[in-house]
Formats: C-alpha cells, structure tokens, sequence
C-alpha cells in the first residue's frame, strides 16, 4: 500500500511541475498583438477581440484550483482585492487573510471568515451564460461578506457610506456625474484592475452579447458614457501593477487569451479616448484620443472623426493652472506635441478651434 505521505508528495510534485508551466509558457508570444497595429477606436477594439476570443474555457470548479497560481500573493495567501491593504500604504497590514483551499467558503457571517468566487463583471449582468461565467480574467478570489455587500452594484466612488470594509472599500450614494445609485469602491490601489477588468470584458465579448442585459452602468457588454469616463480616470490614477501583469501570464497559461489593456495600456484611450474632466462628460464629442499616455518625450493626438483641426495651438495645464505653451507639429488630423520639458504630473491639453473646443489629460512620466 502507497503510504498517505507518498502520495501527498507526488501530487505536491505535480501541482508545482504545472504551476511553473504556466508561469513559463504565460509570457506574451511575439506578434501577438500585430493584427492590431495602426488601429483606433471600433477597428482596433474589433481586431483586440479577434484576437483574444475563443479562449481555453475553464469549469466554474475549475476556478478554486487556478486561484492558487492567478492570485498568490508573495507569502502564499490569498490576493484579495477587497480585503488586502498593499505594501507602501500607511497601514501595510490587511485586517485578515487567507489560506488557498483552507479558507474557501462555505457558510460566513462576517468578514475575514472564508474567500469565494467574485464576478467582478456580475453574473446577472450576463444571465450567468458560459464563457463569461468562468471567465478567469474577471474573477477573482475575495471575502464572501465583501463580496455579498458589493452584490450586483456598479463599481465607483462613494459620496456618502452606508458600509465600509476593514480595509477602507466602501458601499454607498455615487459622486461621479451621470449616476447617483448605490456603488461599490475599491481602494485606489485596486481601481485602475477593475477599469483594465472591465476594458477586457467589453473587447473579449464585442458583439458576442446578444442575451447579456442593460444595467445602470452598462450596455449589455459597452459601458455607459458616466461608467466609461470614470474608468477611464481609474485606469490613469492606478497603472498597471507587477500583479496584474504576473495574473496575465498565469491567465493566459490557462485560457490561450490576455488582457490586452494590461500588456498595451493605450489601447484603452485608441479606442475610447482620454476621460474628460468631471464637469466635461457632455463633450464627448470633442474628445482627443492620445497616444502613448502615459508618455516622457511626445504624445500624439488624433481629432475626432467628421472635426476639422484648426490653425491653433495647444495649450496645457498643470492642476495647480499653470499654464504651458508646447512645442508641436501638425501632420494631417495628427498633431505631435512635445513635452520633453515639463514636470512629471498630470496635464489638461486645451486645443481651441473656430468651432469647437478639444479637450484630454495627459499624464507625463
């Protein structure tokens, strides 16, 4: 008879001889994103789904198992995004944590007593239908009472709390212009995941949401413009961290797809643009699409479709209203402008024309 530690070894063995598989056939493979190049806005999200569709599909069972190599984090608990208070915060120590397998739910009535399954795109959103519903890319590991007081609400900031998580998450009224529903928060650490989650999502399901429904803060896989411009902002405050980039390799060993806002995140301004100011959502129309932005020495600004660019200049301001005059180049509908001078920070870029007026944020780095 084998002996019970034997056999506890050899499967031991095994998990860890699949666990650095993935880790190693998980990297980026060259060319991936090529039917890509040169895109914007619907062509570039159409050649973005084309290329990440028909992926791996995982059981919903499946799910617990491909935690442990998608969301350990460096000590080898659980990276839960609800519950987790992030090395270099002035606390650095979650309230609680988790232990892969030991801690899954079952039965809870508080919080730090057993992590589940988050749709973090919820499930009713999309009548629970397969692929979606087992889509690694959007679920994540997270505290059963966190995840039962997020429910099916919208992500966005909180005005006034109802609820707040030990580790500052809150449910509450919406403060973002366009919505004044019940939303959920995430810490600020966390929020640009949640936006590249969310850009994920609507290009791996473009035009394959035939019976997913409309909510308040989407249009069956699209978000709305109020939802779309906060994520936007949330994706340029919180930039793409070494754990969603290390979750991105470990998904793709898995389900044969990425993330590509993780790997390119300007594809998300090509395709939707820059989000406007607060009090600027009804300009939509007047939006510039940047790219790269973040950027160090030139950013690359293209008007939208059916505008006519202007004899002007651009015109850029700090967020404490100082005001720089760069140095740019028209080329067609395209303008390059030069920011190898300023100071690292957050810019609005004004560009005046005889009939309309273009606005983004540029983030210089």
């Amino acid at each position: 008879m084998v002996k019970r530690s034997t056999i506890h070894s050899i499967l031991l063995t095994s998990f860890l001889s699949l666990l650095f598989t993935f880790r190693v056939i998980g990297q980026i493979p060259p060319g991936y994103y090529d039917p890509a190049d040169g895109k914007t806005e619907v062509a570039l999200q159409t050649a973005l789904h084309d290329i990440i569709k028909g992926h791996t599909v995982l059981s919903y069972s499946d799910l617990w198992t491909a935690f442990y190599t998608t969301d350990d984090k460096p000590n080898g608990t659980v990276w839960d995004m609800y519950s987790d208070v992030p090395d270099g915060t002035p606390s650095g120590n979650p309230p609680y944590s988790y232990t892969f397998g030991i801690d899954q739910c079952g039965n809870y009535g508080g919080e730090g007593q057993c992590y589940n399954r988050e749709h973090s795109w919820p499930k009713s959103w999309f009548n629970d239908t397969p692929p979606m519903n087992s889509d690694l890319f959007h679920i994540y590991p997270t505290d059963g009472y966190v995840n039962g007081k997020r429910n099916n609400y919208p992500y966005g900031p909180v005005a006034t709390a109802s609820w707040t998580s030990q580790n500052g998450s809150k449910l509450g009224t919406c403060s973002w212009p366009g919505y004044t529903g019940t939303v959920f928060e995430p810490i600020d650490e966390y929020k640009g995941d949640f936006a590249r989650t969310y850009f994920y999502m609507s290009t791996r399901y473009y035009t394959e949401d035939g019976g997913w429904n409309v909510t308040e803060m989407t249009n069956k896989s699209q978000l709305k413009p109020w939802a779309l411009q906060m994520m936007l902002h949330w994706s340029l405050i919180d930039p793409v961290s070494q754990k969603e980039t290390d979750r991105n390799n470990a998904v793709y060993g898995m389900q044969a797809n990425r993330n590509p806002f993780i790997d390119q995140p300007e594809y998300a301004s090509l395709i939707w643009g820059n989000p406007v100011g607060a009090d600027e959502t009804a300009a939509m129309d007047n939006r510039l699409v940047i790219y790269p932005n973040p950027a160090k020495d030139y950013c690359s600004l293209t008007i939208p479709a059916g505008n006519t660019p202007e004899d002007q200049h651009p015109l850029l301001f700090s967020v404490t209203g100082i005001q720089y005059i760069p140095t740019y180049a028209w080329q067609g509908k395209k303008l390059e402008v030069d920011i190898r001078t300023l100071p690292v920070g957050i810019y609005f870029l004004i560009l005046r024309g005889e009939q309309a007026v273009y606005r983004a944020k540029v983030v210089k780095n």
